[in-house]
């Protein structure tokens, strides 16, 4: 080997080692870049009330459940038919048609909300059509009577947060007869006379006014005479049965009832 090869070759080397060098320092640099962002994104955070997905490495935001939900289940015996809306939300409803004449039964709904809620409810008692008779034509034919019960519990703690009382309120939107005494009208549908009104809009929602309805009319169990899934529910002491103060002559009514944050 010449003294000139020699220096060629440990100029190759240098240059090699060097070159290893720098390629070390830009894979320590990457790898302690990518350390960092991966840090970062496990230690996001959300103020109270905010409901902030974390943002994660990959840029995907795994499913977060709702801040400030709760779980209910609201317990209902009306005669004959109710709907159920809280905070202008639709969650359940009778299971049985008011088209059928004797539905006595009790229903449970399962739903979540964040509160305060506003429970909205329509119930219905039966009648054939627009004269507010039920039993047409037969020795029965009759004004009908409605009536119902509610309560309203927090399954997380398992404490009745609502119940019907004097302190809801209620908007009739279809009265009939307006004169009792058709009742035993051979022709109640041309005899019988009504009223019947639009129900307003967005009367379910927790911004509506409702300080021109008026207090529900408290019953009862002798005078609303409940039967027919009734005694299935354990009712809380503070749950009462209540109408309107006719249980006859209203047939269609709507209801409100507001419950503040725990």
């Amino acid at each position: 080997m010449s003294a000139g090869r020699a220096s060629r070759r440990g100029g190759t080397s240098g240059i090699l080692v060097a070159t290893v060098l720098l390629v070390v320092l830009v894979l320590t640099s990457a790898c302690a870049r990518t350390g960092s962002v991966a840090a970062n994104a496990t230690v996001s955070s959300t103020s109270p009330g905010a409901a902030r997905p974390v943002t994660t490495a990959t840029g995907a935001s795994p499913p977060t459940a709702a801040a400030g939900t709760s779980h209910f289940k609201a317990e209902i015996w009306a005669d004959n038919w109710f709907s159920l809306y809280v905070n202008g939300t639709l969650v359940g409803e009778d299971s049985v048609p008011i088209t059928t004449e004797r539905s006595f039964n009790a229903e449970t709904i399962a739903f979540d909300a964040s509160y305060p809620l506003t429970i909205a409810m329509v119930t219905k008692d039966f009648i054939e059509n627009d004269s507010g008779l039920e039993y047409i034509g037969t020795p029965r034919q009759q004004m009908g009577d409605g009536g119902f019960i509610a309560q309203f519990t927090d399954t997380g703690t398992g404490r009745v947060i609502a119940t019907t009382g004097g302190d809801w309120r209620g908007l009739v939107v279809q009265r009939a007869p307006l004169d009792p005494s058709c009742e035993r009208s051979i022709n109640p549908t041309k005899e019988c006379t009504s009223t019947t009104r639009a129900e307003p809009d967005r009367w379910t929602a927790e911004s509506f006014d409702d300080a021109a309805w008026v207090g529900a009319t408290v019953y009862t169990a002798e005078a609303v005479a409940p039967k027919d899934g009734y005694t299935t529910i354990a009712w809380d002491r503070s749950a009462s049965l209540i109408w309107t103060s006719s249980l006859e002559q209203d047939n269609t009514i709507l209801w409100r009832h507001s419950v503040p944050a725990p």
